[in-house]
């Protein structure tokens, strides 16, 4: 079990501050995913309730079945906005609450339709539609993927032979090996991948102890508009969390600037950063998803990020000025006298 154990931990084990940004995608996937099943669930009660009003008792287990998924998806989609901007030490853990909210959800969901509905197709469809979602969308570790495969699996399995006979059983068990080899692949992938992009911290450096800035090889990286600077800047501040596109308009352009009007300024500095990131090959630091910006803190070497984990030596670094360039950083360099005044 120990060499097991330390088989696993080499060659697919992530520590949770590592997949801090991957827990934030979870979270955006979940964020929009729960919407599109939230309406799923609500049309389907209010068809059934339209359909069937009359003699809503016969149908009950259907109108229970869509009740459930209505207000699981719902509190998956309250979490997720809730945990969008929680410390990176615990995001991990809390930003994918949702995700498993909704994944547990569709695994059970196979068993009710496979049983209680008395569905196998389309129990064994739900449960094979739910995992391969979780395994093209969602990063998680091998170990649980293997669990929720068990949990999902088991319960149908006496079903599934009563059904499909034994080859339909063998052909079940088939699939889910198939899928746990390839959550081992995909973790493999992702680990060797991160390793990367840690060489790549050695070379990405954000000083912002005073003026912002930022280096690449030594270099001062340089966009070709000015305010592109300071729209990475306040991402560096947002530490990880992601900021959509009236809050970036709100903070470069003043709280009352027209949206329609400055929308397109706001996609021309994000084509500025993103051309001049791919230019140095700088890879996984500024990140685009669903109108959703933010950087990955774990590949780049940031003295804010050293001083919020309480490193003595940026804390002495710093010198009560913080990116002294853009008026929104005040209240920044108040909170953080304010951590040094408390010692944390």
């Amino acid at each position: 079990m120990q060499n097991l154990k330390a088989f696993y931990h080499k060659y697919y084990y992530i520590s949770p501050l590592d997949l801090a940004d991957s827990a934030e995608t979870n979270r955006l996937h979940i964020y929009y995913l729960s919407i599109l099943f939230f309406f799923f669930g609500f049309l389907d009660l209010l068809a059934l309730f339209i359909m069937y009003r009359k003699n809503l008792s016969s149908h009950i287990v259907s109108l229970l079945y869509f009740a459930i998924c209505t207000v699981i998806n719902l509190l998956a989609f309250i979490l997720s906005k809730k945990f969008k901007d929680v410390e990176r030490e615990k995001a991990y853990y809390l930003k994918n609450i949702p995700f498993y909210l909704v994944f547990f959800w569709g695994l059970m969901a196979g068993t009710y339709n496979f049983y209680v509905l008395g569905q196998p197709f389309n129990g064994m469809l739900t449960f094979l539609i739910t995992e391969s979602i979780a395994m093209a969308a969602f990063s998680l570790p091998p170990a649980v993927y293997f669990l929720t495969l068990l949990a999902g699996l088991t319960p149908m399995l006496p079903g599934i032979y009563k059904n499909f006979h034994i080859t339909g059983t063998m052909d079940a068990i088939f699939i889910a090996l198939v899928f746990f080899c390839l959550s081992l692949y995909k973790r493999s992938t992702e680990k060797k991948y991160i390793m990367l992009l840690k060489k790549q911290k050695q070379n990405l450096e954000v000083k912002t102890f005073g003026n912002f800035t930022i280096l690449y090889n030594g270099k001062v990286i340089k966009f070709s508009r000015s305010k592109s600077t300071e729209l990475l800047a306040y991402l560096i501040y947002k530490n990880g969390s992601s900021v959509q596109t009236k809050e970036l308009i709100n903070v470069l352009y003043g709280e009352y600037a027209d949206s329609a009007r400055y929308g397109a300024s706001i996609r021309n500095l994000i084509s500025d950063i993103r051309h001049t990131v791919s230019e140095l090959e700088i890879q996984n630091f500024f990140i685009v998803e669903y109108n959703n910006f933010r950087i990955n803190p774990e590949i780049v070497h940031c003295d804010y990020y050293d001083f919020l984990s309480g490193d003595k030596n940026a804390v002495k670094k710093f010198n009560g000025e913080f990116m002294n360039q853009f008026s929104w950083a005040e209240d920044v360099t108040a909170f953080l006298q304010q951590k040094i005044l408390f010692k944390f």
